[in-house]
């Protein structure tokens, strides 16, 4: 089937809860989301050929955290500067934010997904879609659908910890792949381990019981997943809806 026509045997449609639960299996995070507000699904059109009752995509939307930094930034501050309880409420009548976005394996690298997005965003009339995520870093759908990306800002101990690295021979774009960095610290000498352990000892401190981890490769994966894997913010204003404030 070609992907012409496999857009046009697929039609979305308003949907609950059991559309997400038949292919929440595929999505990389395990906990449920919240506070739903809306739920669609990619189904076939009625009367087309595609068999099965398992959706071949589905999006849902929820309330929007109520503490997201680069929010302030991407919207000029509409919301800074308010009382916690206004700040509150505005941002719930005015934002909705994309929790889950899951396209079944079979149908993937088609463009279902910044369709699915395209499309939906405009039915749940607010004037702020938003989104935060890593995996659209490498796959940007949501910036296809329509989105603006804001890219995370990278807190000083990151900063500090990258520095350590490069200072012991060890570059950032050398930090994706831990099995080979963990190779390079056990290949180090004095004083450049020691230098190196009292840096990521500085690290962890901010990291609950994961602070007392032993050095080896799973110390390693770990540290090199919070340096690297921070979300970017996404957000979108409807064309025809302004923000209310009041």
């Amino acid at each position: 089937m070609s992907v012409c026509s496999l857009h046009s045997e697929l039609e979305i449609v308003a949907s609950d809860m059991s559309a997400y639960k038949q292919l929440a299996a595929y999505h990389y995070r395990e906990e449920k989301p919240v506070a739903v507000k809306a739920v669609f699904a990619l189904k076939p059109r009625t009367g087309r050929g595609m068999s099965g009752s398992t959706p071949a995509g589905v999006i849902v939307y929820c309330a929007p955290n109520p503490r997201v930094e680069l929010r302030t930034i991407a919207t000029n501050g509409a919301f800074a500067e308010l009382d916690k309880q206004t700040q509150l409420a505005l941002i719930n009548r005015n934002i909705r934010c994309i929790a889950r976005l899951i396209i079944e394996p079979r149908f993937r690298g088609v463009g279902l997904a910044t369709r699915l997005v395209r499309e939906t965003m405009l039915r749940l009339e607010v004037p702020i879609i938003e989104a935060l995520g890593v995996m659209p870093q490498v796959n940007p759908f949501l910036e296809r659908a329509g989105m603006q990306a804001f890219a995370p800002r990278t807190p000083l101990a990151h900063v500090q910890l990258v520095e350590a690295f490069s200072a012991v021979g060890i570059e950032a774009d050398q930090l994706i792949d831990p099995q080979a960095v963990q190779k390079k610290i056990d290949m180090l000498g004095w004083p450049a381990i020691d230098f190196l352990e009292t840096r990521i000892a500085q690290f962890m401190k901010s990291h609950g019981t994961r602070r007392a981890m032993l050095g080896g490769l799973e110390r390693t994966r770990y540290i090199l997943n919070k340096l690297t894997q921070r979300p970017a913010y996404y957000i979108w204003f409807h064309p025809e809806l302004e923000v209310t404030m009041s």
